[in-house]
Formats: C-alpha cells, sequence, structure tokens
C-alpha cells in the first residue's frame, strides 16, 4: 500500500475525528497542528485507523509516533 492511498484513507478519518472538514493529514503534521488533538481524540483516532485499516498496533508502537508520518510509515510496515 502506497502512502497516497494511506493518506487518502485518512483524510476523512481525521476529519471526522477533528469535527473539520478542512483538515488534510500530512507527514509533518503533530497533535500540536490541530486544536482539538487531544488525548483522547488521538486515542478514538489510533481506534479508527485500527479498524480502517484492520490492524492492531501495540502500546509501545503507539507511543513512539510523533507525526502523522510515522503513523503512515506504521501503516505501510503492518499492511
Amino acid at each position: 500500500m502506497d502512502a497516497a492511498e494511506i493518506y487518502s484513507r485518512l483524510t476523512p478519518i481525521f476529519q471526522d475525528i477533528f469535527d473539520d472538514d478542512s483538515i488534510v493529514p500530512t507527514a509533518e503534521m503533530t497533535a500540536k497542528d490541530v486544536d482539538e488533538w487531544d488525548s483522547l481524540s488521538h486515542i478514538r483516532m489510533i481506534l479508527a485507523v485500527e479498524k480502517e485499516f484492520s490492524l492492531k498496533f501495540s502500546t509501545t508502537e503507539v507511543g513512539h509516533l510523533e507525526k502523522v508520518g510515522d503513523l503512515v510509515s506504521l501503516i505501510q510496515s503492518r499492511a
């Protein structure tokens, strides 16, 4: 699965979780870039990503994510 496909599938998840239709995830995007991105929305986003991609991430994997690009790389490594 290529990164473009992953970003295209992440976009509606981000828009739904953060209730903002203008959000388009980028590789360098972090929680600091999105006002609504707190710990609860982070968990909701990870659960939605796991469901979308039929994956399960470990707590360690999630704990090492610093930016959206890290999430995309993780998805690519598991898909």
